[in-house]
């Protein structure tokens, strides 16, 4: 890598732990500034107007740069370091995030830190999240073992906490099947935590992927638990909650799924079980689908009758959410339609229609011609 290279890394290392992530003050700094300006503007206290929030968001943080000792933590751990300027960074997948309310932590994370060998847009692309509860059932945990093993050897990446309970299994079943997975951390890349799993994350991170979005030495905490459930909504084409306490924290995870436009779906159990009360009542409220076998949860990730429901979403449009695609629809095969039409063809307001249709557009999906839209 050339100095200007290492300079870039050591810049996105310190801009990943120099405040609580998500950040999107920094965020949106860096998007303006790039990395190293961004460095430099903060660790002098000197940033442009419109970014004096940056200043209050990294007061405690900004005279530490750890950032030569994270990568080098890494880098001994066999983890790395993944950008926005990477091309394994999953673009795709977190481009729900900076469309979510902020306020309640729902910001793309500066950066990923990521250990073992998979690609993390590959795995994201395909990847179903399996969650549930940590004090898991024989029942809980046989569906999630059936339903982790046959997508595992139907090509998809199983994504999960790494926690006690459901996660555990999920990862493990994925392992002995031969299939991709992936652990979503709270903590430190350098951190087994919970410590009971350290020779699972270790197995995990031969084949698959240990992801945190916090530098190494991060300890867990619980509002990282509850950040991190974005993440695992996020990187997947669909959640499934296998189990879930009538107050648990897969239930966090499955209102980030429905809030990124995730399919998601619930695993019926024992009417008398207290494990399955949440499930029972995503399904009954109708904020999720029913699924009970690897078939319903893959139809559930891909509805698409014409697509390949064997190997994850295998369209662009497959990703978009429920809004995106009634506007997508609402374009015609041929011509151009004004954001009026648009707008009135779908039943959504104009603001929302205009902001589906950047994504889009960014998304290479759309383009504008002669003052209209059509499709790409």
């Amino acid at each position: 890598m050339t100095a200007a290279g290492d300079d870039t890394r050591r810049a996105w290392a310190y801009l990943s732990s120099v405040a609580e992530s998500p950040c999107a003050p920094i965020e949106l700094l860096a998007a303006e500034l790039g990395p190293v300006e961004a460095t430099a503007a903060i660790k002098a206290r000197s940033v442009p107007p419109q970014h004096v929030a940056v200043l209050d968001a990294t007061q405690a943080r900004y005279a530490v740069d750890s950032s030569t000792r994270d990568l080098e933590i890494a880098d001994r751990i066999g983890a790395r370091l993944v950008t926005r300027d990477d091309p394994e960074w999953p673009g795709w997948s977190l481009m729900a995030l900076s469309h979510a309310d902020t306020a309640a932590r729902g910001g793309e994370p500066i950066a990923l830190w990521a250990r073992g060998p998979g690609r993390l847009d590959e795995m994201a692309a395909s990847g179903i999240g399996l969650i549930g509860s940590r004090a898991a059932s024989s029942y809980g945990e046989h569906v999630t073992s059936m339903l982790a093993s046959g997508l595992a050897i139907d090509g998809h990446a199983v994504i999960s906490g790494g926690a006690y309970g459901i996660d555990g299994v999920a990862h493990r079943a994925a392992l002995a099947s031969g299939g991709p997975t992936m652990a979503v951390m709270a903590c430190g890349i350098d951190r087994d935590y919970p410590a009971g799993h350290a020779r699972l994350l270790a197995e995990i991170a031969e084949t698959g992927l240990v992801v945190s979005e916090y530098p190494p030495g991060t300890t867990a905490a619980k509002h990282r638990f509850l950040t991190r459930n974005r993440l695992v909504a996020a990187m997947s084409t669909a959640i499934i909650v296998v189990e879930a306490g009538r107050r648990s924290g897969a239930a966090n995870t499955a209102a980030w799924a429905r809030k990124l436009g995730r399919p998601l779906g619930a695993v019926p159990g024992p009417v008398t079980s207290a494990t399955s009360v949440g499930c029972h009542r995503l399904i009954a409220d109708d904020l999720a689908e029913l699924v009970t076998d690897v078939p319903s949860v893959l139809a559930l990730a891909n509805p698409d009758p014409t697509a390949d429901a064997g190997r994850g979403a295998t369209r662009p449009t497959d990703r978009l959410s429920d809004d995106e695609k009634r506007v997508h629809d609402a374009i015609p095969g041929r011509g151009t339609v004004t954001i009026e039409e648009i707008a009135f063809s779908a039943g959504l307001d104009v603001g929302v229609v205009r902001s589906a249709l950047a994504r889009m557009d960014v998304a290479g999906l759309i383009t504008t011609a002669d003052g209209g839209w059509r499709l790409a």
